[in-house]
């Protein structure tokens, strides 16, 4: 039975279902450098072309999990990605503020504890969203 496991959790391997970055088209016209600095710590992973992961996140079947979730956050928004056309970024701000955003589950065991933003971080990134994505055009499709 274990040997059916471990042969199971091996092909499961080659299953090539993986975050990937393609290329960064255009960042927002980003309203100031903090504000760039803030999306970067709590955002970019799921909401940009370049997301990182660590190694254990490669191995399925989390790794499937993780994919789905980058594809999903790149489509409601993608910092990469900003053409000026298209696309609702208006939400962004508002998810920050309500504290949706990032999810609790991101920053949970510290894994990602510069997502774990402060109250005055909040109020700075979603100001500087609500300035830097009017007409941005950075939503997914």
């Amino acid at each position: 039975m274990l040997g059916v496991l471990v042969l199971a959790f091996a092909l499961i391997q080659l299953v090539p279902y993986r975050v990937s970055n393609p290329p960064v088209k255009q960042e927002p016209p980003w309203d100031s450098p903090r504000t760039r600095q803030l999306a970067v710590a709590a955002c970019f992973d799921c909401h940009s072309n370049e997301t990182n992961t660590p190694w254990w996140q490669d191995i399925a079947p989390v790794s499937w999990w993780l994919n789905q979730h980058v594809e999903d956050g790149r489509k409601a928004l993608n910092f990469s990605e900003c053409t000026g056309h298209g696309g609702e970024a208006g939400d962004a701000a508002e998810t920050i503020k309500n504290g949706s955003m990032p999810p609790s589950y991101y920053t949970w065991l510290g894994l990602h504890a510069s997502a774990d933003l402060t109250s005055a971080e909040r109020q700075q990134l979603t100001a500087g969203l609500r300035a830097t994505l009017q007409g941005a055009g950075c939503g997914g499709g």
